[in-house]
């Protein structure tokens, strides 16, 4: 695991479990990563090859058709995915995304939670590619989103 995921993932250890940690930990991973933030994510499960993250449906994030507006769902996928494979990687293993697929099959309103999963392979010995998913899901448990992000990922180099 990269020196950055393994304190991102001390810092979820330690904040998770304390009263107002979750937020806390959600603002902190917005200052890391201003973009992601920009949807304000709350994260509620982290762990290597699993992350959940909601949002909740504000004015801010709506499009002209009064639903969640499609980037700001490819960027809770995008969010929740990533954290997932991040998290996953081994040990002397770097990876960055290198495209991204959305399929939107209803509106989203309300607060909407994304799955993200990641099984990157054990051993990478050389470059290679490997993809992460996420589920988004509405209060109801309807799939609103899907999103599949492919990684390029190599050795660290030294």
């Amino acid at each position: 695991m990269s020196i950055p995921a393994a304190r991102l993932e001390n810092a979820w250890r330690r904040l998770s479990a304390l009263p107002g940690g979750r937020w806390l930990f959600g603002r902190i991973l917005g200052l890391m990563v201003p973009y992601s933030g920009s949807v304000r994510p709350s994260v509620r499960a982290l762990e290597p090859g699993r992350a959940v993250i909601s949002i909740r449906e504000r004015r801010r994030l709506r499009n002209h058709l009064n639903s969640i507006h499609a980037i700001a769902l490819a960027n809770l996928g995008e969010l929740a995915s990533g954290l997932a494979m991040t998290l996953a990687l081994p040990s002397g293993v770097r990876g960055i995304p290198v495209g991204i697929r959305v399929d939107y099959h209803k509106k989203a309103r309300g607060t909407i939670t994304a799955l993200g999963r990641a099984s990157p392979p054990a051993s990478v010995p050389t470059d290679l590619e490997a993809s992460a998913t996420a589920e988004l899901v509405d209060e109801s448990g309807e799939v609103v989103a899907e999103v599949r992000v492919t990684w390029k990922l190599g050795p660290e180099e030294e």
